[in-house]
């Protein structure tokens, strides 16, 4: 019996560094090798191996940095999950709204693109901008949430779509703003 989208979609609070998923996704930035938030603590808990994995990917594939809305494949590391997508989200700016609102929707499609191709059953996002890239947190929770329910209704693969909110108010935000969607 195939499960409903509902039953493919779960809301976790939490850290995403702990979570035995097939695949978490970094919020990156374009260097690839670490930062602040979410991509710190997914750098800091790999250990050694995924900079490395990073910095191969920058020198042959994009030595000028991973565009926005772009995502790429990386073993895990010393992390419980057995891959990391990274994906690099938009700096929030208004005047470029509908603009960054696609580019953000990238990040997650192109996550799920990924996922599929390598039969990846289980992901987790974080709410990818909404940090220091300034996002706004309930706009940001419609795209996504749009984007991955979209995806699914047209895929198998993933099965499983964890949103991970690190902070009880964000995962407040995200369901205040997707409950009706």
């Amino acid at each position: 019996m195939a499960q409903t989208l509902e039953q493919r979609i779960a809301i976790h609070t939490g850290d995403i560094t702990k979570l035995h998923v097939d695949v978490i996704v970094n919020a990156a930035n374009s260097s690839l090798m670490g930062g602040g938030g979410v991509d710190g603590a997914i750098h800091r808990g790999a250990g050694p191996e995924l900079p490395a994995e990073c910095k191969k990917i920058r020198s042959e594939q994009y030595p000028q940095g991973l565009p926005t809305g772009q995502a790429v494949l990386t073993g895990a590391g010393r992390l419980p999950c057995t891959y990391v997508i990274h994906t690099v989200g938009p700096v929030w700016r208004s005047a470029d709204a509908a603009e960054l609102d696609r580019k953000l929707a990238d990040c997650y499609r192109n996550s799920l693109l990924i996922a599929e191709k390598y039969r990846l059953h289980s992901i987790a996002f974080p709410a990818v901008s909404t940090g220091i890239y300034g996002f706004p947190r309930d706009r940001a929770a419609v795209i996504a949430y749009k984007t991955v329910t979209d995806f699914l209704s047209t895929h198998e693969i993933p099965q499983k779509v964890y949103f991970v909110f690190f902070t009880g108010q964000d995962t407040a935000i995200f369901k205040e703003n997707t409950t009706s969607l």
